[in-house]
C-alpha cells in the first residue's frame, strides 16, 4: 500500500467538512494550501487555484500537468446523511459532498505526486487543483494556465473508474427567441410566436449532423426550457428556448453554430464557443501505457476542464460518474488506494511525448 494512502483519507475527510461550493471555495483552499505547507511544498495561489512544481524544473523537458478541481455543486434533495460530515460504513464507503466528484481525484493525484517526485522523471510535473469547473468559470483552471509554463499534456481527475476517457463532449449551449405578433386569441390575428418555435423545436429534436464519432457517437441536441405567452387570451409575440448541445471532434462549437444559424428562422445566441470537444490520440504513449495495463478507452459524454486546456489529455479518476452530483454521494476507500497505486504505474518513467 502506497505510504500516502492515510494522508490521501484524512485530507479527503478535511475538505468534505468544508463547504467549498463554486466560486465559494476558499475555506477548502486555505486547508489544502496549509496542508501541504507542511508536507514542505511550496503552494502557489491564484485566487482559488493551487499548484505545485515538483523539483527539478528542466525547460527542455517536457511538462505533465496532474489536475483535479476542489468545487462542488451544493446538495441536492434528497441527502440522509449530513454532506458535510465525513461517514464511513462497514462496505468501504466514504460518504460526504464531493468525495466521488472530484475530491477523491485530488487526493490520489496529489498522493500519486508526491511518490513521482521522488525521483527523476522524462518530464517537469506539476500538480494542479483548480476551482470553478462545475461552472465552468473563468477564474478556475484557464486563469491558472496563463500562470504555468507550456503543458505537454495533462491527467485530468474526474470519476471514471480509473479507465481512461481519451475524448470528451464539448457544450454549446444557444438560447433562442421565436418573434410573432401579438393579437387577440378570439379573433384570427397575430402570429403565434410558439406556433414558430415549434417548427425549429422540431428540427433541433430531430436533425442529425452527419459526422459520428467513433468513440463520441453523433452530436446530441436537446431543447431543455421553453417560455412563453403572458395570459391565455393574447397570442404570444415571443417564445424563448433553450438547447443544449454536446458536440464531437468533428464540429467545433463556431462551426456547429453557422451551420446551426443557416437552419432555423428564430433568433439564437450561443452563451459561450468555450467548451470544445476534446480528443488524444489512441496511439499517444500514456494512452498505449494504460491498454498494456488491461485500462479500456473509452469517449466520455460528460465535460470537464478538458475543454479548457488547448493541449493533449486524457481524464482518468476514482469513482463512478453516475455518483456525482447526487444525495449520499460516496467513494470507497478502496477506489482511492487502487488510483494511487494505477496513477504511479501508468505515469512513472512514463513518455508523454
Amino acid at each position: 500500500m502506497n505510504g500516502y494512502y492515510y494522508d490521501a483519507i484524512d485530507t479527503l475527510k478535511g475538505m468534505i467538512s468544508r463547504s467549498s461550493f463554486s466560486r465559494e471555495e476558499k475555506d477548502v483552499a486555505d486547508y489544502l494550501q496549509e496542508t501541504w505547507q507542511k508536507d514542505g511544498h511550496t503552494v502557489h495561489r491564484k485566487g482559488n487555484n493551487l499548484w505545485i512544481y515538483a523539483p527539478g524544473f528542466q525547460p527542455d523537458k517536457p511538462t505533465l500537468l496532474l489536475n483535479s478541481h476542489i468545487d462542488t455543486v451544493k446538495p441536492v434533495a434528497g441527502w440522509t446523511k449530513d454532506p458535510f460530515t465525513p461517514e464511513t460504513d462497514e462496505e468501504d464507503r466514504l460518504y460526504g459532498l464531493g468525495s466521488n466528484d472530484a475530491g477523491g481525484s485530488i487526493v490520489s493525484l496529489y498522493a500519486a505526486f508526491r511518490t513521482l517526485s521522488k525521483k527523476e522523471q522524462p518530464y517537469n510535473l506539476i500538480f494542479l487543483a483548480s476551482c470553478e469547473e462545475e461552472v465552468s468559470g473563468q477564474a478556475g483552471v484557464e486563469s491558472a494556465l496563463s500562470e504555468l509554463p507550456s503543458i505537454t499534456f495533462a491527467i485530468v481527475g474526474e470519476p471514471t473508474e480509473m479507465q481512461p476517457a481519451i475524448a470528451e463532449k464539448g457544450l454549446m449551449v444557444l438560447d433562442c427567441t421565436a418573434i410573432g405578433k401579438a393579437g387577440h386569441a378570439a379573433r384570427n390575428e397575430g402570429i403565434n410566436a410558439i406556433t414558430l418555435a415549434i417548427k425549429d423545436i422540431e428540427w433541433f429534436n430531430s436533425y442529425q449532423f452527419p459526422l459520428k464519432s467513433e468513440l463520441l457517437g453523433p452530436v446530441k441536441m436537446s431543447v431543455t426550457m421553453i417560455q412563453a405567452g403572458t395570459q391565455h387570451n393574447v397570442i404570444p409575440d415571443r417564445c424563448e428556448f433553450t438547447v443544449d448541445i454536446r458536440t464531437n471532434e468533428f464540429y467545433p462549437n463556431e462551426t456547429l453554430y453557422e451551420l446551426i444559424k443557416g437552419q432555423v428562422g428564430c433568433e439564437i445566441k450561443a452563451r459561450s464557443f468555450r467548451l470544445n470537444s476534446s480528443h488524444v490520440a489512441m496511439q499517444h504513449p500514456f494512452v498505449q501505457r494504460a491498454i498494456l495495463m488491461e485500462k479500456e478507452a473509452f469517449g466520455s459524454p460528460t465535460l470537464s476542464d478538458q475543454a479548457l486546456m488547448p493541449f493533449p489529455s486524457v481524464k482518468i479518476g476514482p469513482g463512478d460518474s453516475a455518483r456525482s452530483h447526487s444525495a449520499d454521494e460516496y467513494i470507497r476507500l478502496s477506489e482511492i488506494r487502487e488510483a494511487i497505486d494505477t496513477y504511479i504505474r501508468l505515469l512513472d518513467d512514463c513518455k508523454i511525448c
